[in-house]
């Protein structure tokens, strides 16, 4: 896994943006490049034997670069796994397979068959810890008389009244079969029990998998399951259970059918015999922005309905949860909030006002595969005191957390994660930077004679063009303390040179991989500042490092005035 993560991290060459041509583009586009590329950079065009070896780098790289382009396979291996895909491997797979398509599904069957191999190799552990907290004494007092104490206690009490503990793990045993170890240990107010599980799945095929389940606790349980896929919009499966307890053998059967309804909506439908008899529908749509569910359920003891959503902010990380139940039982409402904090962390909040539960605080932290849950109860009855504090006192402590803990932890992350990837490009970073500089020489001619066409004709002149972390620049250092930073670099020059009949198009890609350029703060956001003139009028535009470009643009122009 760190190998993997080492190699996501390493700067990887961007053909596309190398040519300048979007990644739809066509062979005559993928051509045209070339050709202009190859003008610039032949290295017969230069007498300098420095220039000119420096020339024929770049040339190589612009000749590699339109072989791959320009040849179907190459193209479609390079569009599904990089440029790792054209080692040996690759050359390979291309003499013995016949369309780009064939290609990709070959890839994609030997990157499946290497990730199952790495998953045999390793567990897939998960657990999770339960505390139940009674904090009932904090706002409901018990005024009884205690004959057994002299004095009477001057705190409120909070006791633990229960835990449970769980975990698992994965063991592949072959690509088709995997066994799964589980264990539990609970306990409430003194009384306590625990299980060990073993279960094996077999998949059968795409569409249906078994399992066989036996375990130990308070008695034998031996559970058998199925999965199988109907269609592409319906699948269901089926669990059958026997538990031998000292009472007598309980058996259970669960039967769920799901069909999807559209592209967010699923539906299924659920009947379950044994201890508890009971049918229930549930609606589930599930969209980027939000999660929506309804249910309902006729059984016996219980029957209910519940109604739950949960609106989704992918920007801040955040998720808002809201949940009504009622039945038989009585009324439960849910409210409360789940925060991702890192990268696998995260942190939720949630109210439970129920009748005649009363009032309970749930707090959750989950950690990669590993829940822990603290549900505190406050109170027998929904009164307003403990509603109050259990929705607040989250809220506080979380800004406080944040402050002092979440946001110097976030940071120092940061911060690391950008000093592994400048270590592991360091030798890729100074290569980039030498032949930005190479290139950037080489352009010079064609730099003046594109300037020279373009002032004649009153057309698209570059003032100046800075790449790089652009917050602040003009204030904080001077041009020269800037490239001493090494934040931000002077890309004047290849932007002239790629100025084509008054018009300069950048594909929506990072502008790191265009001739001339080189990455100056791996790691940091970085933006294109591009001042220019059009028909002897000033303009100015400034673009996150990722977006397209356009220029000239009348919005662009500089009121001088």
């Amino acid at each position: 896994m760190e190998d993997d993560s080492e190699n996501s991290s390493l700067i990887e060459e961007d053909y596309y943006t190398f040519l300048n041509v979007p990644r739809n583009a066509t062979n005559e586009e993928i051509s045209n490049a070339y050709r202009r590329l190859s003008r610039l950079y032949h290295p017969d065009k230069h007498l300098d034997p420095v220039q000119k070896k420096e020339a024929e780098i770049l040339f190589n790289k612009t000749k590699k670069a339109y072989e791959v382009l320009s040849d179907g396979h190459l193209r479609a291996i390079y569009d599904s796994l990089g440029t790792r895909g054209l080692q040996t491997e690759g050359w390979e797979i291309v003499q013995r397979t016949k369309t780009p398509q064939e290609i990709r599904e070959e890839y994609e069957r030997l990157a499946r068959e290497r990730e199952e191999r790495k998953l045999q190799q390793r567990t897939n552990p998960r657990g999770s810890v339960t505390v139940n907290i009674n904090a009932t004494d904090l706002f409901d007092r018990y005024d009884d008389l205690d004959f057994d104490k002299e004095v009477p206690s001057f705190f409120p009490i909070v006791e633990v009244s229960g835990m449970s503990f769980s975990q698992s793990i994965e063991a592949p045993l072959t690509l088709r079969d995997t066994v799964t170890m589980s264990g539990n240990l609970s306990t409430h107010n003194g009384t306590g029990s625990g299980t060990v599980n073993v279960s094996v799945r077999h998949l059968v095929s795409d569409k249906v998998w078994i399992e066989g389940d036996c375990g130990v606790g308070n008695g034998p349980v031996f559970s058998f399951k199925g999965f199988r896929s109907f269609t592409k919009r319906t699948f269901g499966n089926l669990t059958a259970s026997l538990h031998c307890t000292p009472m007598g053998i309980q058996a259970n059967l669960v039967s769920m059918l799901a069909t999807q309804l559209d592209t967010h909506t699923t539906g299924y439908l659920t009947y379950r015999v044994g201890g508890h008899t009971a049918m229930s529908t549930t609606i589930v749509r599930d969209t980027p922005k939000s999660h929506t569910s309804f249910a309902i359920q006729f059984g016996i003891p219980h029957s209910y309905l519940t109604f739950s959503y949960v609106r989704k902010f992918e920007e801040e990380k955040l998720k808002l949860r809201g949940t009504v139940k009622a039945g038989t039982f009585g009324a439960v409402v849910e409210y409360g909030a789940e925060k991702k904090v890192s990268q696998h962390s995260s942190l939720a909040a949630s109210v439970v006002l129920g009748v005649p539960s009363g009032v309970t605080l749930k707090l959750k932290l989950v950690r990669a595969n590993q829940v822990y849950l603290f549900p505190i109860h406050l109170s027998e009855e929904v009164i307003p005191s403990p509603v109050f504090y259990a929705t607040v006192t989250p809220l506080i402590a979380w800004a406080v957390i944040k402050k002092l803990v979440v946001d110097p932890i976030a940071h120092t992350e940061k911060e690391r994660e950008k000093e592994k990837q400048r270590q592991l490009n360091k030798k890729k970073m100074e290569e980039n930077k030498r032949e930005a500089k190479a290139a950037v020489d080489l352009m010079r001619a064609t730099f003046t004679r594109v300037r020279s066409e373009e002032e004649a004709k009153k057309g698209l002149v570059i003032v100046k063009a800075l790449y790089g972390r652009l917050i602040n620049q003009a204030e904080s250092r001077t041009d020269e303390e800037s490239d001493s930073a090494d934040e931000v670099i002077d890309v004047t020059i290849p932007l002239q040179c790629l100025v084509k009949d008054s018009k300069l198009v950048l594909q929506e890609a990072s502008k790191s991989q265009l001739p001339g350029f080189y990455d100056p703060c791996v790691g940091e956001d970085k933006s294109l500042l591009v001042q220019y003139l059009f028909h002897s009028n000033l303009h100015e535009v400034t673009t996150e490092d990722s977006e397209s470009l356009r220029i000239p643009k009348q919005s662009h122009r500089v009121n001088t005035t």
